[in-house]
């Protein structure tokens, strides 16, 4: 769901790229994805994480969610004001950003944690990120983040982790 505009963006060109990246990360189910306002985001990040400030993304996993029947994977909240700045600060297109932060999510969703898994989440970032075309990694931008090898070209699935 789309509540703030990104330019050159569709829901149904999120629709698609939300499909796509859950098919090559093997997520079984349903991955529901609000792109909205910075101030929104403040809100979320409070309720959930005590934090009184913006941030870019935001990853529910649904086992974190009351308990049901649906095949809901998780859920991603992402700020278009963020993602906008980040992208023309990096010099790519606010809806390339908005993907980036997109598979970030997901494989968040898939069980990965850049905190605390030694740099397997930067190296499957990076591999899905050159797989899908998209510009710098999300871990890659970070100044405390373990180097990504470089990724091979492969039609392969996330590993889990351990």
């Amino acid at each position: 769901m789309v509540t703030k505009k990104v330019v050159g963006l569709s829901e149904a060109a999120l629709s698609r790229f939300v499909h796509r990246t859950r098919r090559a990360l093997g997520l079984k189910g349903t991955v529901n994805v609000l792109v909205t306002s910075s101030g929104a985001m403040r809100s979320l990040n409070w309720r959930f994480r005590r934090k009184n400030q913006p941030t870019d993304v935001l990853s529910f996993s649904a086992a974190r969610q009351a308990k049901s029947k649906s095949p809901l994977v998780g859920e991603i909240a992402i700020s278009a004001d963020i993602a906008a700045q980040n992208a023309a600060r990096l010099g790519h297109s606010p809806a390339a950003e908005i993907k980036v932060l997109v598979l970030h999510a997901m494989l968040h969703l898939a069980g990965f944690d850049h905190e605390r898994d030694n740099g397997a989440m930067a190296r499957e970032e990076a591999r899905f990120r050159h797989e899908l075309r998209l510009p710098s990694a999300l871990i890659e931008r970070g100044q405390h983040s373990a180097k990504p090898r470089s990724a091979p070209r492969s039609r392969l699935r996330a590993r889990r982790p351990a």
